[in-house]
C-alpha cells in the first residue's frame, strides 16, 4: 500500500496548507513518525496505523464548527478514490472517530492496537516542548489569556464544557496536558511521555517564578 500512503501524504499536505500551526502538516508528520516508531514494538496492521496517523486531523472539529463527521466523510472519500480495501477504510475511520481526548468517555472497550498506537502518538505531540509551543500557539489563535491567578483550572469537565472552554493557556496544562502521561496505552508511549511530562513540570515551575517577580 506504499502508493496509497504516498498519495495520502500529498493529499494531507495540500488539504492542511495554511492550517493553524499546531494542527498543520508538521503536526501530522510528527504524529505519523511517532506512530511508526511505537508500532515497531507492537503486533499491528502498519498500513492502518500510518493512514490513521496521516488522516486523524484532516478536518479537526475545532476548526469546522464542531462538526465531528466531516473528517470521516473526507477520509472515506479520499481512501475510496485510492481503491483502499473496505476493511482498512473502516479501521481507519474507527481510529479517527475515537482518538480525541474530549471523546475518551464515549469510546468502546477493548480498543484495537492501531488506535492505541496513533492515540499515544497524537497525545505525545501535545506534551513536552512541542506541546508547550502548540498550546501557546492555539491560545494566541483564540486570543485566550496566558495566565490569570484568579482563574482556576476546570477539572473533570464534560465533553460539552471542554469544547466550549476558553480558559487560560496555563490552565490547559492542568485540564489536559498533565493528564496525558497516565492515559498512554503502550509501553513505548509511556516511556516517551514520561520525559516530556517532566519537562512540562519544569516549564511550569519556571513560568510561575517569572510571573511572580518580587
Amino acid at each position: 500500500m506504499k502508493n496509497i500512503i504516498d498519495n495520502t501524504v500529498e493529499f494531507v499536505k495540500q488539504k492542511l496548507e495554511g492550517a493553524e500551526a499546531g494542527h498543520d502538516w508538521f503536526h501530522i508528520e510528527r504524529v505519523w513518525k511517532l506512530s511508526k516508531k511505537i508500532a515497531e514494538d507492537e503486533e499491528c496492521n502498519h498500513d492502518v496505523v500510518e493512514l490513521s496517523a496521516l488522516l486523524h486531523d484532516i478536518a479537526d472539529p475545532k476548526f469546522h464548527n464542531g462538526d465531528e463527521t466531516l473528517a470521516l466523510k473526507v477520509s472515506r472519500e479520499f481512501l475510496e478514490s485510492q481503491d483502499t480495501p473496505e476493511d482498512v477504510i473502516e479501521q481507519v475511520l474507527f481510529v479517527i472517530k475515537n482518538i480525541s481526548f474530549k471523546n475518551r468517555s464515549e469510546v468502546p472497550q477493548n480498543l484495537p492496537i492501531e488506535l492505541k498506537i496513533v492515540q499515544d502518538a497524537d497525545r505525545i505531540d501535545a506534551i513536552g516542548a512541542i506541546g508547550i509551543g502548540r498550546t501557546f500557539n492555539f491560545g494566541g489563535f483564540k486570543n485566550n489569556l496566558m495566565y490569570h491567578p484568579d482563574i482556576k483550572p476546570q477539572l473533570n469537565m464534560s465533553k460539552d464544557e471542554y469544547k466550549k472552554s476558553n480558559g487560560t493557556t496555563i490552565n490547559h496544562f492542568y485540564e489536559k496536558l498533565l493528564l496525558l502521561k497516565d492515559l498512554m496505552n503502550t509501553e513505548k508511549g509511556k516511556k516517551i511521555a514520561e520525559e516530556r511530562h517532566d519537562f512540562m513540570l519544569l516549564f511550569l515551575d519556571q513560568f510561575y517564578k517569572e510571573w511572580n517577580v518580587d
